[in-house]
């Protein structure tokens, strides 16, 4: 049987919101939802969250779920500079598992069924990755040599939303790989990937205090129509 953990990569340096991760969204922490996410989501065996904050240590642990495990992480790879590759490399090297998903904490409208249904693409057969997206239902347009030209739709026929078949961003919810990918290619996600979608309004995340108050928002009205 197969080892699936989740590593959720947190640092206390956060320039556009202080310690963001631990604030108060909807009545809990931010870093409290994707972690209670990766709990409930039985595909998961083991949940680590990797700190450079004693702070963030501190709440995590807190929250007194039995599968989560707190780790700490190099200075060097919490940084405002350093890739999230390198903290999973740091993680890779260190910790015994045969896949990975990566969860960002800012995503805190990622549901546990999100990840489950991630997890069941990922163990199917020719798959090596999978990354949650989105779809969007809008018009792009590139900028070629002064002039703009459409990118996704004749301007001819120009498609009703019902018909049109939009296309499919990254939302940085979860990226799913084997740890053996991981460090062959020292990418998140590599090989043959698959894309699963998560709802639309899941594409915000939080960066700016903007983004906060969309995303509580969200959160509020989706424990509304539960």
């Amino acid at each position: 049987m197969k080892n699936m953990v989740a590593f959720i990569p947190i640092r206390g340096g956060s320039k556009s919101i202080p310690l963001k991760n631990i604030r108060i969204i909807n009545g809990k922490p931010l870093v409290y939802w994707t972690v209670l996410a990766a709990h409930n989501c039985s595909g998961i065996d083991k949940v680590y969250v990797a700190t450079d904050s004693q702070k963030i240590s501190d709440t995590v642990n807190s929250f007194g779920f039995e599968n989560v495990r707190v780790i700490g992480r190099d200075p060097e790879n919490a940084t405002d500079t350093a890739s999230t590759e390198s903290v999973m490399l740091e993680f890779a090297e260190q910790y015994d598992f045969d896949d990975i998903i990566l969860i960002q904490a800012t995503s805190p409208l990622l549901s546990a069924e999100d990840l489950c249904k991630g997890i069941e693409e990922y163990y199917k057969d020719d798959v090596d990755s999978v990354l949650s997206v989105v779809r969007q239902k809008r018009f792009i347009w590139n900028n070629q040599g002064g002039y703009v030209k459409p990118q996704n739709y004749d301007i001819f026929s120009r498609p009703r939303r019902q018909e049109f078949d939009g296309y499919l961003v990254e939302n940085g919810a979860f990226y799913i790989t084997s740890k053996k990918l991981l460090l062959e290619n020292r990418c998140r996600i590599s090989g043959r990937i698959v894309a699963v979608e998560m709802n639309e309004e899941t594409y915000f995340e939080i960066d700016e205090i903007s983004d906060w108050l969309i995303v509580e928002e969200l959160m509020k009205q989706r424990e509304l129509n539960k």
